[in-house]
């Protein structure tokens, strides 16, 4: 499968959605998520979404700002970020694992998008 995601630029306290379209395989079988790498860090789980979409989980850093959420009908997943920090700023990567469930660490996941950068101006 293949993921495509889109970033921008933003102010701080400000909102931002990001998409990922998938191609090449049935998206609703793969459970989604979202992974962010700010410069000289490790890239760390943001969030993710089961294959129905009724079951997420969240990084506490992101907890009550952003939503993630995803539209089996257009192959496409989405995180709503909400109340934008500058420390948000990092190349946001989505993610995809051929199972119903989702998890939180790297090697979790089977495909990967290229990344797209998200920039949090103050």
């Amino acid at each position: 499968v293949q993921l495509q995601a889109w970033g921008g630029l933003v102010q701080a306290g400000g909102s931002l959605r990001l998409s990922c379209a998938a191609s090449g395989r049935t998206f609703s079988s793969f459970a989604m998520a979202w992974f962010r790498q700010a410069p000289g860090n490790e890239r760390e789980f943001v969030a993710a979404v089961g294959v129905s979409g009724g079951s997420t989980d969240y990084a506490d850093s992101v907890k009550g700002r952003f939503t993630i959420s995803r539209d089996n009908a257009k192959n496409t997943m989405y995180l709503q970020m909400n109340r934008l920090k500058p420390e948000d700023t990092a190349v946001y990567f989505c993610a995809a694992r051929l199972l119903k469930e989702y998890g939180s660490f790297l090697d979790e996941y089977d495909y990967w998008g290229q990344g797209t950068l998200v920039t949090v101006s103050s």
